[in-house]
């Protein structure tokens, strides 16, 4: 089914604060690690940046998501949002391994943190921005259900956890002197950041392979299949989920003796039923005779 207007233009706004946020986070973030020769502001820093062209790459896949079902693409360009989830795991992988190299050149080489009171207030301003905008999104999540967004947020969030880790380093550090806890705390962003990346990869890849609905979701649908009195089975329930898009497809057994146009009538009912539990979905019935399912198909011979 085709994104509503109202949903393509929250998942654009999306997008686009996210773009936003993140070219104001590289500017004073920069000048906080200029002033600080923090590894953790640095590793904050990186992950700004690298956020910046994910969230690029997010504005470009929410456009293509929401562009309706043409002639070409019969089933929309919903995998535009997954696809983008995967670009997104690219960079946050790629921003893990170069704050890895700098965290084990500050071991090595054992730098002091300077100007912590700079890269603090930074900071705070970084996790108000950072949390305004995770906040929106999860507005935009609760009422598109966008894979991309929800990619996005998901990204945005290990960022805040981040923040609060470098204010913690700096803090320590500015307290008590310790040179290893700016690095320490670098890597574990460096790692917590790398388990944010797989996980989203793990969901978009899901995505891209036509994984099936959940179990949950699935039971609902023979549920609501089963309850209408007239239906007496269903099979070949088959299912798959493509941005925010689902697509519901099962054969539905009747009674034998009913005309073709009670099967049609009993069909637009039961379809009806699924849709107002699946307001997104795009459903396929196909009728058969009760029993139908107990005989060979002759696609397998």
């Amino acid at each position: 089914m085709a994104v509503t207007p109202a949903s393509a233009r929250l998942m654009r706004a999306a997008g686009l604060a996210s773009v936003g946020v993140a070219a104001v986070l590289i500017a004073i973030k920069l000048y906080a690690y200029v002033a600080t020769n923090s590894v953790s502001m640095l590793s904050s820093l990186f992950d700004s940046a690298l956020d910046l062209g994910a969230s690029m790459v997010n504005l470009l896949a929410i456009r293509t998501a929401v562009t309706p079902a043409d002639a070409e693409h019969r089933f929309g360009h919903g995998k535009a949002e997954p696809l983008a989830g995967l670009i997104q795991v690219a960079f946050i992988l790629g921003s893990s391994l170069l704050l890895l190299f700098e965290v084990g050149k500050h071991f090595l080489e054992r730098q002091a943190v300077q100007q912590e009171t700079v890269g603090i207030f930074v900071m705070l301003i970084s996790i108000a921005l950072t949390m305004a905008l995770i906040l929106f999104q999860r507005h935009v999540i609760r009422r598109t259900d966008s894979m991309a967004v929800q990619a996005d947020s998901a990204h945005y969030l290990s960022d805040f956890l981040a923040n609060i880790a470098v204010i913690v380093a700096l803090v320590l550090s500015s307290l008590f002197g310790w040179w290893w806890i700016d690095p320490l705390f670098g890597l574990l962003v460096a790692i917590f950041i790398a388990y944010t990346a797989l996980t989203i990869g793990r969901t978009s890849l899901d995505m891209l392979m036509d994984r099936e609905m959940d179990t949950a979701e699935r039971e609902k649908i023979k549920a609501i299949v089963r309850d209408h009195p007239e239906v007496l089975n269903l099979h070949d329930l088959r299912t798959r989920i493509a941005g925010k898009d689902r697509f519901i497809q099962f054969h539905l057994e009747l009674s034998p003796e009913i005309s073709l146009k009670e099967a049609h009538r009993i069909s637009d009912a039961v379809e009806a039923q699924v849709i107002e539990a699946f307001p997104e979905a795009e459903v396929i019935i196909h009728q058969d005779p009760y029993g139908a399912a107990d005989r060979p198909s002759p696609r397998f011979g």
